[in-house]
């Protein structure tokens, strides 16, 4: 979603001697799966000016020139002993060089591996850094005595949350974050972005959920009373809520039971970024991921992983026509022991070839493993549609495993006689037979459903329940647009069996379909009955569903006809 307002800094002091730099784009930065919503988002930066003085967390590229511009109007570089790091990747080290030439005398604070990876985006090993382990304190004087608190997670292997006593802000850096851009600088009717917050746990955390919880039973040992984030609002009002959120959400990853052993090494971060895709597109299909960094994983636990998953997936990047020594280690071990019944998958980036994940396809291929989505190959960093297809080619694997366990569990299927008589009840509610048809960009999706029902009169709207996995969920978020189309009796079969049949990731949902664009962009079936534009103003979970709240805004009856509609004999089958 391209916006004309430009960038800014937004500066407010948050606490004693503690002020937000929050660097703000109401555009989406680049091609990662957790700016998938387009609302813009913030890096928030903070300093803390004491006897000595502290900058925590400053941005990256995307925002370099202005913030430095930002801050030299409050103070002179050269006055910061400390920049504290929550963690350290090539995009902040492009302010980091920047801010070095201003202010050559900094003292860089971070943990050890943030220590390794800083030393070597900067080019310089005689770089000043205090290495951080979890005991250490920083006095800056004026009564802020810092403590650091150790976060690893794959993702962010050198992950560090800051905290201060005196004014008892834990600075989080990635967790309780948002990617939302506004004015607001702290969370006051913070249900309002409560799905933000969800769909960022999803695609940034929930992988990882293992060494999220960990994280979180170390911040209970402090008093925080303002959650200092890395993006978006800072977490005052909802500092409770959003801390048992995060427990929820990490035991419903960690009590799934289907799981997935997502093994990856990541050299530029692409890799990385389609990893993160694919368990995005395994976990909203209800199944488990344990994602594996396997440049810092123990071999001990990648074996662990391999043999409580179902399945595994397993991406490189290629490094001089090989795929990295981690890789190679950890393919070894998952050769030797995974059995043959678990689903496999590959994935891979490269520059110039793909050596290694042709290595690792045809070492799963010899070994016998069935493959539960085509190998994905990226060239370079990987584009908006990639990651959809990736996410996409993620749900089917999982669907894959549920299926499979289902029929393993299921030996004879249900009769008439068998379904219980509140199932049949249930069964007897029907609704209309619709498509639900979206586009935002390059991509589209579209669904057969039922499920729909009008909710409320002024002003018109309806609700619609869409299914955790299906791909069309996550271009119906709100503000998002979509189309109900409604289908005739006596002409629906056609559409109901195109859009019935399994659809490959990424592949065109409507090939061979008269379409015609709306006044909101997406696909009108032409040989629909009618048709409603709709924008999604609200979203409920429920169950294995998204209860979505759409409020319409332009209709029209395309010929005459009776609705067509569904007839079911249970109310658990569709």
């Amino acid at each position: 979603m391209n916006s004309p307002t430009p960038r800014d800094v937004q500066v407010l002091p948050i606490a004693s001697d503690t002020t937000v730099l929050r660097s703000r784009t109401w555009d989406r930065l680049k091609f990662e799966i957790e700016y998938a919503l387009q609302r813009g988002t913030t890096a928030n930066s903070y300093l803390i000016q004491a006897d000595k003085i502290a900058l925590i967390d400053p941005p990256g590229e995307s925002f370099t020139e202005i913030f430095l511009t930002e801050l030299q109007r409050r103070i002179d570089p050269k006055q910061i002993d400390y920049v504290i790091l929550g963690h350290v990747n090539p995009n902040r080290g492009v302010t980091l060089k920047a801010l070095l030439k201003l202010a050559p005398q900094i003292q860089f604070v971070c943990s050890n591996p943030g220590a390794i990876a800083l030393r070597g985006i900067l080019d310089a090993p005689d770089l000043k850094i205090t290495v951080v382990r979890g005991d250490e304190t920083l006095d800056l004087g004026k009564g802020h005595h810092l403590q650091f608190i150790p976060t690893p997670n794959p993702r962010w292997p050198d992950a560090l949350c800051t905290y201060d006593p005196h004014t008892e802000v834990l600075f989080t850096d990635k967790l309780f974050g948002a990617h939302l851009c506004g004015d607001q600088v702290m969370d006051e009717g913070w249900t309002t972005i409560s799905e933000h917050r969800r769909y960022y746990f999803d695609c940034v955390m929930a992988p990882h959920a293992r060494q999220v919880e960990k994280a979180l039973d170390k911040i209970e040992e402090v008093q925080a009373r303002l959650y200092a984030t890395g993006h978006g609002q800072l977490v005052r009002y909802s500092l409770i809520p959003l801390t048992q959120s995060y427990r929820q959400w990490c035991e419903r990853q960690k009590t799934q039971d289907i799981s997935v052993a997502l093994l990856y090494a990541s050299a530029y971060g692409n890799t990385g970024t389609v990893a993160q895709a694919i368990a995005r597109g395994i976990t909203k299909a209800g199944v488990g991921v344990e994602s594996i960094n396997c440049e810092i994983a123990d071999p001990e636990e990648i074996r662990t992983a391999v043999e409580k998953a179902e399945g595994f997936v397993m991406g490189s990047p290629t490094l001089g026509g090989h795929a990295p020594t981690q890789i190679q280690t950890a393919l070894g071990i998952v050769l030797s022991t995974a059995t043959k019944t678990k689903l496999a998958g590959v994935f891979g980036s490269f520059g110039w070839s793909g050596e290694a994940i042709d290595l690792i396809e045809n070492k799963f291929k010899d070994a016998g493993y069935k493959f539960g989505f085509e190998t994905i190959r990226v060239k370079f960093k990987p584009t908006e549609t990639t990651l959809k297809y990736a996410e996409e080619a993620g749900t089917d694997f999982a669907q894959a495993l549920k299926k499979a366990k289902k029929s393993r569990t299921s030996r004879q299927p249900v009769s008439d006689a068998q379904v219980a008589r509140t199932e049949q009840a249930v069964g007897r509610l029907i609704g209309s037979l619709c498509i639900i048809t979206a586009k935002q960009g390059e991509l589209t999706g579209a669904m057969l459903a039922d499920w729909i029902s009008q909710a409320t009169f002024n002003p018109p709207g309806l609700t619609i329940a869409v299914a955790k996995d299906r791909a069309i969920e996550s271009l119906m978020y709100q503000g998002d647009q979509f189309v109900v189309n409604i289908l005739e009796e006596g002409k629906h079969l056609g559409l109901m069996k195109h859009f019935l049949k399994p659809f490959s990731p990424g592949e065109d949902r409507f090939a061979g379909v008269a379409t015609e664009d709306a006044d909101n962009g997406c696909p009108i079936l032409s040989d629909a009955l009618a048709y409603v534009e709709c924008t999604v103003d609200n979203r409920m979970e429920c169950g294995d569903h998204w209860l979505i709240y759409g409020v319409v805004t332009n209709g029209k009856v395309l010929s005459e006809g009776v609705t067509a509609v569904h007839h079911r004999k249970s109310g658990t089958h569709y």
